[in-house]
């Protein structure tokens, strides 16, 4: 079974934790679904807190991050 957060990445700001998930994409943003994290334009914002890119991190590397 697929992990529901394969390919999502996660805002790191502080009290944010938006997950961009690929499969809806970004309705506010008006980024199609299937749209994956890293073809997002480098203007895009996290639609929460308006935080860059930059401060988003792969889900994968969260959850290994929470089983140590």
């Amino acid at each position: 079974m697929a992990n529901q957060f394969e390919g999502s990445w996660i805002c790191s700001t502080t009290n944010c934790g938006y997950i961009y998930n690929p499969a809806k994409g970004d309705r506010k943003g008006k980024i199609p679904a299937g749209t994956r994290f890293e073809d997002l334009p480098e203007e895009w914002r996290c639609p929460v807190c308006g935080a860059s890119k930059k401060a988003f991190k792969p889900m994968s590397e969260v959850e290994g991050e929470q089983e140590k």
